[in-house]
Formats: structure tokens, sequence, C-alpha cells
């Protein structure tokens, strides 16, 4: 990515009511970022974080359903953030054609989380997700709560987990309140 595109990128979110969450690029320090794999519960997937050659942020591994395991997920916690002018989350990213969630938490000591699923297609994708259409589940069951309403988020993650064995890689450029 060019410092032109990255300084017309900044430029354009200030200009606009969104807020930048995380922008990914060969200087983004990635080290509030977290791999959690069924392993914490005797599964065998892993996981991997890293900064790409293209300065994004890519999340690939291995998913195994051995030892009942079936999971691998990328985890950012930061200060709170205040959501009474944002809506929706948009996230700018490149998939490998598979389906994964995205989750918030409106306090890092809830159990639960706010689940919205997405498919990816293969080529570069901007998933929009209106928070008030993520609904809470916990450890793959949804639970009986109302959808996200909070005024505040201090977590989001990525989680692929779809009851099979299989290889993933999940690029991502921008994450972004709007």
């Amino acid at each position: 990515m060019s410092k032109t595109f990255l300084l017309l990128s900044i430029l354009f979110f200030m200009n606009t009511s969104n807020f930048v969450i995380f922008d990914f690029n060969s200087n983004a320090n990635i080290s509030q970022w977290r791999v959690v794999d069924d392993v914490v519960m005797g599964g065998r997937s892993k996981g991997d974080f890293k900064l790409n050659k293209e300065g994004n942020g890519e999340f690939y591994g291995h998913v195994s359903t051995d030892n009942n395991g079936g999971f691998s997920l990328l985890r950012y916690r930061f200060s709170s953030i205040e959501l009474k002018d944002f809506k929706k989350i948009v996230i700018k990213l490149k998939g490998d054609g598979k389906k994964y969630q995205f989750r918030v938490k409106d306090n890092v000591s809830n159990y639960y989380s706010f689940v919205s699923t997405f498919k990816t297609n293969g080529t570069w994708q901007t998933i929009t997700i209106a928070l008030s259409d993520m609904y809470p589940a916990f450890r793959g069951r949804n639970l009986n709560m109302d959808n996200f309403s909070s005024e505040t988020i201090e977590e989001l993650a990525f989680l692929i987990g779809n009851k099979k064995k299989e290889h993933f890689k999940l690029e991502i450029d921008t994450i972004y309140l709007e």
C-alpha cells in the first residue's frame, strides 16, 4: 500500500462520520491481537496472525475436529469505544470462500459475545454489519437475550468454526464504525 493511498484513506475517514477501530498497514502494531484456538478445550486447531507483505492483517491456519475441537479465533481488546453516533461495523477484508463469524463484546468480562456470520468469496469485500442485528451466543449456542444494544464495545473477534477440518486464510484491511 502506497503512502499516498494511506494518506488519502486517513483523510477519507477524517472527513466522514466514521471511527476507525483498526487500520492495518505495514507499520501497524498488532501486539494486542491474540489467537485463541480450541486447544484451550483439548482440540488441535492451530491459527496464527501476522502482518503480510501487503500490510494487511492475515489470520490463517488449520481447523481440526480432533478431540472435539473445531475452531480458531482472532481477538482484539481495546479501551471502551462509545457507540452513540454509530450503528454499523464495516470491515474491508479478503477471505478464502469460507464462512466466518464476526464477534463483539460490550464488556470483556462477559462470557458471551454478540455474533454475525458472513461468507467470503475469495476477493476483496466490504462487509457491513448492523450492530443491532448481532445476536448473543456462547460456545455455539444462541442465548435467550436481546440482540446487541449496548453503548460501548471493548472487544472484537473473528472466528472460524464450520464443523469440519479445513485450512483458512482471512486478510483484513480496515475495521471501522459507521
